[in-house]
């Protein structure tokens, strides 16, 4: 049976930094990509936050070129959704959909995170054209313009504030009659001058043509149904932890993003280590998973010497 010193699961921008690391090291790791090779950064266009690219990047190049700097450098990068795993003891188990077992000596777990949506064809349809989980990720795009926050929580919040620096109008989407956010968002939020809350409503569609998103309709708690013209609609819902497959084994917190023991990417279980969104309910940025990606292998490599 094959033994893996350095197992790798996911591949967005934390899996494949993990790589391209592990690799220089000789670790020689092999990396899951799972169901989204690219990671949820595959789901917006263009990235102008990512340092290097003075005129922005194609997400899917910039996940790309990451994954052959990878593979260039050595590491093995393979097909697979992981379906369970076993930390009881060393070395690690792990179980791939296919059947295959693995059987390694660390693990990096870069899983990440994925933005709840409201579930609308027309808000799929308008994905990467409009409609966005990242306001700090592609609200450059939308300077000048009329938007949409959907969500009444402290992201919420925080998202329409950081758009009302850009935009000429930000409508906040709540479903109910008052804000979830603390009271110092709440009266940052009131506070601003270009940004309008919509009380008591939701989203029945996000309105577009083929250039992208052109509004949204709407329907009060009264039933009453209106339309609103934006460019942009903003997700704001939260965000859902992919770490199902390993809350048995690992410490996780309420919202169930996996626990490491800072400033490093240690798990509670010895020679597991996590990096990115998938430990990370805070910043939610690519620059930020790569660098966690980078401390995930140093951790690694550390561990398999001792």
């Amino acid at each position: 049976m094959e033994r893996i010193p350095c197992l790798i699961i996911g591949g967005g921008p934390a899996g494949y930094t993990a790589a391209i690391y592990a690799a220089r090291a000789a670790l020689r790791p092999v990396l899951l990509e799972g169901l989204q090779p690219g990671g949820q950064l595959t789901t917006t266009t263009v990235v102008e936050n990512f340092p290097g690219f003075a005129q922005g990047v194609d997400a899917n190049v910039l996940m790309s070129e990451m994954r052959a700097q990878a593979g260039r450098l050595g590491a093995d990068i393979r097909g697979g959704i992981v379906s369970e795993v076993d930390f009881s003891g060393r070395p690690f188990k792990v179980l791939t959909d296919s059947g295959e077992e693995l059987v390694c000596d660390s693990v990096i777990i870069a899983t990440g995170a994925s933005a709840r949506y409201l579930g609308l064809p027309s808000e799929e349809k308008f994905k990467g054209l409009g409609v966005s989980a990242c306001a700090t990720c592609d609200g450059f795009f939308y300077r000048g313009q009329d938007v949409a926050v959907v969500g009444g929580g402290d992201t919420a919040c925080e998202e329409a504030l950081y758009l009302s620096g850009l935009c000429r109008k930000v409508y906040m989407i709540v479903r109910r009659d008052v804000l979830r956010a603390s009271v110092a968002m709440q009266e940052r939020v009131k506070a601003a001058s270009n940004i309008e809350i919509l009380w008591n409503c939701n989203t029945r569609e996000v309105l577009g043509n083929a250039s992208g998103v052109t509004g949204a309709r709407l329907v009060r708690g009264n039933g009453e149904v209106f339309d609103i013209d934006v460019t942009g609609f903003f997700l704001a819902i939260g965000h859902h932890p992919n770490s199902e497959v390993f809350s048995r084994w690992l410490e996780t917190d309420e919202n169930g993003y996996i626990v490491t023991k800072a400033p490093g990417t240690q798990t509670s279980v010895e020679g597991v280590f996590a990096a990115g969104d998938i430990q990370d309910p805070h910043y939610r940025q690519a620059v930020n998973a790569a660098a966690a990606g980078c401390r995930a292998a140093l951790d690694a490599e550390k561990f398999l010497k001792r």
